[in-house]
């Protein structure tokens, strides 16, 4: 790695979990296939404009997309690196198996992992995306105006002059 990691050269990613996509769990769908082309497209150039290191919150659904999206890139730039930002320890406690296998995989690939607390709080997932937003220049956003944890993210980012990329649904 031939960089120092700082907020200028960095992006994290907020989004929708599954239940909040049109398509639901349904990867296959067109729309969501399209999804995870926008969003490598996005990390590429991104890439291309100085950004190497990427934060994710690793949530189900559109977190997993922008992971997978940037273990792509980081396939093909050495110099990229992805860092898990896991709000409690517990987070994966009452996922499916399915989900907590593909979490396990995608973590196993991150370059760095910072857990923001041991235990599930209301408050932790706020923290961690503070901790993302205030840690990056750029934030991604899968996202198209319903409230949550998603539309609190973008806000805060707006407010503290982040630079905000939104992909809608």
């Amino acid at each position: 790695m031939d960089f120092k990691i700082s907020p200028e050269n960095t992006c994290c990613f907020t989004g929708y979990r599954p239940e909040k996509l049109p398509w639901r769990y349904d990867e296959e769908d067109p729309r969501c296939r399209l999804l995870k082309i926008k969003l490598y497209d996005v990390v590429d150039a991104l890439y291309f404009s100085g950004i190497r290191h990427y934060i994710c919150g690793m949530a189900k659904g559109c977190d997993m997309f922008f992971a997978e999206a940037v273990l792509k890139l980081k396939q093909e730039h050495d110099d990229v690196t992805l860092e898990a930002a896991i709000p409690c320890r517990t987070q994966t406690m009452r996922w499916d198996k399915s989900d907590v296998g593909r979490y396990k995989k995608l973590m196993k690939q991150c370059d760095y992992t910072t857990f923001l607390q041991n235990e599930y709080t209301r408050d932790c997932m706020f923290k961690r995306n503070r901790y993302m937003v205030d840690n990056s220049a750029v934030v991604v956003a899968v996202y198209d105006g319903k409230s949550g944890g998603t539309a609190f993210t973008v806000r805060y980012a707006d407010r503290n002059n982040k630079e905000i990329i939104e992909i809608h649904p």
